[in-house]
């Protein structure tokens, strides 16, 4: 867990491992580093109950299930194929789940927050937007996952 201290910490420092052969996200273990991570959140869902003889006339509110957001991913196109190689396999019908971490750092390099989604494989990839008007834009693809659950460590 992140220790506390007077300002937040910055949201451009952080480390993703996507398993598999993009290994465990250290510098030089990976195919790319990524410079978005969106989503990662989950939902519970609730159901209303009043017994008929409350006092009260409000409800209560019970947890039942909860869902987890599909999480976003976007880098720099470098000529890998790696992410959709992975989406190729679940379009394929073999599913390949693995573990995902996204590891917020700290000003030291030190790892301060995880998120871990368990179970997680490829929905969707997304190609660079190409336009021939010139200008310094990088070519950006996107992978967007779905997952079993999240724990924040």
């Amino acid at each position: 867990m992140p220790e506390l201290r007077d300002n937040p910490y910055s949201n451009f420092n952080f480390i993703v491992s996507l398993g598999g052969d993009q290994g465990t996200g250290d510098l030089g273990a990976t195919v790319g580093g990524f410079s978005d991570v969106s989503g990662l959140g989950m939902e519970v869902k609730y159901a209303e109950y009043r017994n008929g003889n409350e006092k009260v006339s409000t409800v209560r509110k019970i947890p039942g299930t909860h869902t987890n957001d599909d999480v976003t991913f976007k880098r720099g196109l470098i000529g890998s194929d790696d992410l959709k190689a992975w989406l190729n396999t679940a379009r394929d019908g073999t599913a390949d789940a693995r573990t995902v971490t996204v590891s917020l750092l700290d000003e030291a390099r030190e790892t301060v927050a995880t998120w871990t989604l368990r179970r997680a494989q490829p929905k969707k990839w997304t190609g660079p937007t190409l336009g021939g008007k010139g200008g310094g834009d990088v070519a950006m693809e996107e992978l967007v996952l779905v997952h079993e659950g999240i724990e924040y460590t």
